[in-house]
């Protein structure tokens, strides 16, 4: 009896482990959920044209870098194709400054200042923790990756998220070769 009861306890305890697992956003991802729902509108941002060199935990773009997570490859491989790197980063802050209607007052101050774009510069970041958002990609020719973000200037860590675009992809295309054969048309950004 205890033998029955032993494997009749053990098989009801394991369902779980034999179940499919799907993955659920949480309540920080919910903002970025309704962000592409409501604001979203797709772009073409052109790939790096420039010198990329791979060097243990980092890429350089011309004379900016930025670092990542040995551990991380899909960091790694949206680096080193020149999907995102850092000039692509600047310009989106400046873009995103200057389309936001927040603080005009901030605004006008900033743009008093000799040089004001080189405040919104991006070099020395780290990108780490990249995963795919299974629940904000419904199309196999689109995948969306969030991507945290630590900048030295800032204290708080920012979360990137982006959407990578392979026309010629199917349901069977790996990963690699699907970012290898994208390009970016989607950047959002938050802090933590």
């Amino acid at each position: 009896m205890k033998l029955l009861f032993s494997l009749s306890l053990s098989l009801l305890l394991s369902i779980n482990v034999f179940g499919q697992k799907t993955e659920k956003p949480t309540s920080k991802d919910k903002a970025a959920i309704e962000h592409f729902k409501n604001d979203y509108k797709k772009k073409n941002y052109k790939k790096f044209s420039g010198n990329i060199s791979v060097k243990d935990n980092q890429v350089l773009f011309d004379t900016k870098i930025i670092y990542y997570d040995k551990s991380d490859k899909i960091t790694k491989l949206i680096l080193q194709e020149g999907l995102v790197y850092p000039q692509l980063l600047t310009d989106f802050q400046i873009d995103k400054f200057e389309n936001e209607d927040s603080d005009r007052t901030q605004k006008r101050f900033v743009r008093l200042q000799k040089n004001w774009k080189d405040s919104f510069e991006v070099n020395n970041i780290k990108l780490s923790n990249a995963s795919e958002l299974l629940f904000l990609s419904s199309d196999v020719k689109v995948k969306r990756f969030k991507i945290s973000c630590k900048d030295p200037k800032f204290p708080n860590i920012m979360v990137y998220y982006f959407e990578l675009t392979d026309k010629n992809a199917t349901d069977k295309t790996p990963l690699e070769e699907f970012i290898k054969n994208s390009k970016l048309t989607y950047i959002y950004q938050k802090t933590e």
